[in-house]
């Protein structure tokens, strides 16, 4: 399916179902599940396309989003504790190299919890400290605790671009 087409879809589904196809998609996205709706897109188009830009309903969709990548990135977490990182990693629906997998290893074995919060907060790195995470055993509320804290900054910062994108306008 092509971009544009991708793009039809996701805004068909804000059109029906509005802020539950949100929680949805980013439920996956945390899960690293979904590749093709990266949160970069879709915090500016849910602004876009479910609100009116009111504080508070910009506000919901930040929340929306940091809930449901939160719950989805616990999962794995979750899933990687019980299952070992080698069945994770293995499986055909997870698309990272192992030397990709290291170097979050790498930060993680340095930094600890910390690296899990700076790297929600900034693009492409998004949940790659959630296996290294997982493998290092963490309490799930510890962690579920950084990855909110790093989503939401995140995702705030999302947020704030897409207001002033579309003040110039």
């Amino acid at each position: 399916m092509s971009t544009p087409a991708l793009t039809e879809v996701v805004s068909g589904l804000f059109d029906q179902y509005g802020v539950i196809a949100l929680f949805g998609i980013f439920l996956l996205e945390g899960a690293m599940l979904l590749y093709f709706a990266p949160s970069e897109s879709l915090v500016p188009g849910a602004i876009v396309l479910l609100t009116e830009q009111t504080v508070g309903e910009i506000a919901g969709v930040i929340a929306v989003a940091t809930v449901g990548a939160t719950i989805g990135q616990t999962a794995l977490f979750v899933l990687v504790d019980r299952e070992g990182r080698d069945r994770v990693v293995q499986s055909r629906w997870f698309r990272f190299s192992e030397s990709k997998l290291e170097r979050f290893d790498r930060w993680f074995d340095r930094w600890g919890l910390l690296v899990v919060v700076v790297s929600n907060a900034l693009p492409f790195t998004r949940g790659m400290c959630t296996i290294p995470a997982g493998f290092s055993k963490l309490s799930p509320a510890r962690f579920a605790v950084a990855s909110a804290l790093g989503t939401i900054l995140f995702e705030s910062a999302l947020a704030a671009l897409a207001l002033g994108v579309l003040e110039l306008f």
